[in-house]
């Protein structure tokens, strides 16, 4: 390796891409180690362990082309018998055996321009309507995103502007190989002569408009078809300067010439593996860390699994359904067996869309309005495809790769890179916002590794012993005019259309419900409600003396910190002497919802008229300077993602090292089948199961030793989410209940009590110990205790019917 090299990747690993003039410098260099090690550097920088591939069924639209690449087998003149374009049955076959199949993407691939240079081809779209292939291409994408589901992206070839805004409105991503920036292969005897849509000038004029355009884009060449290695990089060099410029190349593919017979290049020498390994680790340098570089699996046989060692962090699209058209002598590899090699190279394969996940965080920009939906549902909180059907709420099974956190802990695997930050975490040492992010991002024997660092955190912290509070939940209103987007809940002038009718329960019926729960052993009620428009500070004071002076040995638990800031604001009296009333009042500790994520960035969206973040933090500290214990939760699995979640948990942490006010940590999964802002197709469809037992492990190993007890929600990850996330760092399983209405109207399906001898069961069942306690962790009477083995059949609610109000301007409640 020369000087020359060794400082531009020296500057590689710096962070600073080669200059063309550098870049090309590379095509030079024969050493192939450093250049490899510095590529696979620069790739787990960007990437991590992970590499990544598309689900998709491959749809050759028309086989017809009017160009006549010397080396390609897919284009084909017409047959006679033989229609020249698929049908939309044909089309549709092809994807819905895909859905069946689990697959995401719908990979439309075809000729360019056929009706340029075939009669057939035209006669044939104007029988169907559709002056130009494109056009009959954006018909049956529409068609197969609408029948299927599936996401489509589209290889049509040269297209003009127009025809890449028509495609954007039903793709989710375009592309166009460059394949070459050399002119000269366009040449007489070149390997693109006769073929007037491969000349790189044009190719390069289709993605400046896509960039303009924003829409997604793959691109790349082909390497081994005539062209020197200072032509490869020229082509690199273009495809980074659009990138530079739009930000649209969302990968570039690497792929080897395979000759093929019954073509003028069935002759023609391959590219060996070092020619390809060398291409890959060039294309890597060239782009950085960022940049997803692929290089497809079925043209290098056996020998795929080394292509990683030269920085690729993607095997393309693989389909379980059909063949690679392009190079049908090739077949894809299994994906269990893709999976299992590319774990022996030490890295996890996890599955995306057609679009990268780096363009799913900013669909308002790189989707048209009508494909954010499709696409936000189908992600997960990092923007890699969301497998399988879980979903917060929904009684199924778990999903497979985790069934055995529910049986048990988790081994733990060694070498791992979270490692280090795991061991920081069990020594104590409080963790940054980055390793936390990096934390709630792990998969495969990442995941592992978290999980069993963080139940053996908890044994060591809490012993084998899982504690629950016998409480009921009494929510007296629903009636709120608070526009949270994720509740299903609240009943007000614009959410009248969702579960149940208005109500805003008496005094009576909540001393009633308070002490019937006292006879079933309970020593505790949860009480919250939706911020009416004609409460005030001194309705929460009324409800509270209501309970204790119905049943003095009732803990209460009540009162979010908005209806806290809600209730000084009403009464125009500051935080801390309101707090004071209602401790007077008989009030024991408060919860700590209203959370949602502690980040500004998520909470304009999620609920835009709430407390900000800082305000929740004020209201918590007040209340711990007055004594008060209260819990934190996070709602999450919406339109958060990682970096939200560190956040919140650095956040929550730094006030627990102030004050020691927070008993517990409650994650609070999102359920989405009844909340609005999903209904309107802007949220997730909550957190994975992956990212939900996540949620409680990093945790665990985040806010240790700070916040010693983590809970997990049967209510809404059901009897064996409950068993892995106890097998994952939870020491508490919450409350019985009694009456859950808040989840129940978000549509769980795990129902609204666990009485007593039911959740010992559950929590028997993984090898624990089951204890009742009080609300701040202590021991509750026995006799509640016995009585709540005994408890009667619950008597049906009253739900008092809402009288009509009328709101006269907006409640200020920003106090002075």
């Amino acid at each position: 390796m020369n000087g020359t090299t060794r400082d531009i990747l020296a500057a590689a690993l710096d962070g600073r891409n080669p200059a063309p003039a550098q870049a090309l410098t590379l095509a030079r260099e024969t050493d192939l180690g450093p250049l490899l090690e510095t590529a696979a550097t620069l790739r787990d920088r960007g990437h991590g362990n992970l590499i990544s591939y598309s689900r998709k069924v491959f749809i050759p639209l028309t086989q017809l082309c009017r160009d006549v690449c010397h080396y390609c087998t897919f284009a084909h003149p017409p047959k006679p018998g033989q229609r020249a374009y698929m049908t939309p049955e044909e089309v549709l076959e092809i994807a819905r055996a895909g859905a069946a199949a689990g697959c995401h993407e719908a990979l439309f691939t075809l000729g360019d321009k056929p009706e340029l240079r075939y009669k057939v081809a035209s006669r044939e779209l104007a029988e169907m309507g559709h002056p130009t292939t494109i056009s009959y291409l954006t018909a049956m994408a529409e068609l197969v995103l609408k029948e299927t589901g599936l996401l489509p992206h589209a290889n049509p070839g040269v297209m003009t502007r127009d025809e890449i805004a028509a495609l954007r409105k039903v793709t989710v991503s375009q592309g166009i190989m460059l394949e070459s920036a050399s002119e000269r292969l366009c040449q007489k005897g070149g390997v693109h002569y006769g073929s007037p849509d491969k000349r790189p000038s044009v190719r390069l004029e289709t993605m400046r408009h896509a960039g303009e355009l924003a829409v997604p884009f793959t691109s790349g060449i082909l390497i081994g078809i005539g062209e020197t290695r200072e032509e490869r990089v020229d082509a690199l060099l273009a495809l980074r300067g659009l990138h530079e410029e739009f930000g649209h190349i969302q990968e570039i593919i690497v792929q080897n010439f395979r000759a093929k017979d019954g073509t003028k290049m069935a002759a023609a020498p391959e590219p060996d593996l070092d020619d390809l390994l060398w291409t890959i680790a060039v294309a890597r340098i060239i782009f950085g860390a960022e940049m997803n570089i692929q290089a497809p699996p079925n043209l290098s046989y056996d020998e795929y699994p080394r292509l990683v060692a030269a920085g690729l962090n993607d095997w393309g699209g693989v389909s379980p359904v059909t063949p690679d058209h392009v190079n049908p002598e090739a077949p894809w590899p299994h994906l269990d067996h893709l999976r299992r090699n590319t774990a022996a190279c030490g890295k996890e394969l996890v599955e995306r869309l057609a679009v990268y996940p780096a363009y799913n965080q900013d669909l308002a920009r790189w989707q048209d309005e009508a494909l954010r939906t499709p696409v936000l549902r189908a992600i997960d909180g990092d923007g890699f495809a969301r497998t399988g059907a879980w979903s917060p709420g929904i009684a199924m099974e778990v999903p497979a790769r985790y069934a055995a956190l529910a049986h048990g802990p988790l081994a733990s695997p060694k070498g791992t890179a979270v490692a280090p930050i795991i061991e920081r975490a069990l020594a104590g040492e409080d963790l940054t916002e980055a390793d936390i992010e990096r934390l709630f991002r792990a998969r495969g024997p990442e995941f592992d590794a978290v999980c069993a660092a963080a139940d053996s955190l908890r044994r060591q912290v809490n012993g084998d012993v899982v504690t629950y509070v016998v409480n009921r939940n009494i929510n007296y209103t629903n009636i709120c005019y608070f526009r949270c987007q994720f509740c299903a809940f609240s009943k007000g002038k614009l959410s009248e259309n969702l579960r149940g009718q208005p109500y805003d329960l008496g005094t009576d019926e909540i001393s009633r419900r308070a002490i019937e729960a006292w006879g079933r052993g309970a020593t505790e009620v949860c009480m919250q409600g939706g911020i009416h428009p004609e409460y005030t500070g001194e309705t929460y004071l009324a409800i509270t003396r209501a309970v204790r002076d119905a049943v003095p040995g009732m803990h209460i638990h009540a009162f979010s910190p908005l209806e806290v800031w809600q209730g000084a604001a009403t009464l125009g009296i500051g935080l801390d002497e309101y707090l004071g009333r209602l401790k007077e009042a008989g009030l024991g500790t408060l919860p700590g919802t209203a959370a949602e994520v502690l980040d500004d960035e998520v909470r304009t969206i999620l609920c835009p008229d709430k407390l900000t973040t800082a305000q929740w933090f004020e209201v918590m500290e007040a209340a711990h300077r007055a004594g008060y214990r209260t819990t934190a939760t996070i709602m999450y699995g919406h339109v958060d993602g990682p970096r939200n979640w560190a956040r919140h948990l650095s956040r929550l942490r730094d006030l627990q090292k102030k004050t020691g006010g927070f008993t517990e940590f409650v994650p609070l999964p999102f359920v989405h089948m009844e909340a609005p802002i999903y209904l309107k197709g802007r949220a997730r469809k909550g957190p994975t199961f992956r990212e939900a037992v996540l949620m409680h492990a990093v945790a665990r190993l985040a806010l240790h030793p700070h916040i010693t007890n983590i809970q997990v929600s049967w209510v809404k990850m059901g009897p064996e989410g409950v068993k892995a996330c106890l097998n994952a760092g939870c020491n508490d399983t919450g409350g019985t209940l009694m009456n859950e209405s808040i989840t129940r109207a978000a549509g769980t399906e795990h129902g609204q009590e666990m009485p007593p001898a039911e959740m010992d069961a559950l929590i028997r069942s993984v090898g624990r110990v089951p204890r009742q306690r009080s609300t701040p962790y202590g021991t509750p009477p026995a006799e509640q205790v016995q009585r709540s083995y005994q408890a009667p059949e619950l008597t049906p609610v009253v739900l008092t019917p809402a009288r009509k109000w009328q709101r006269d301007g907006e409640l200020e409640l920003v106090r002075n």
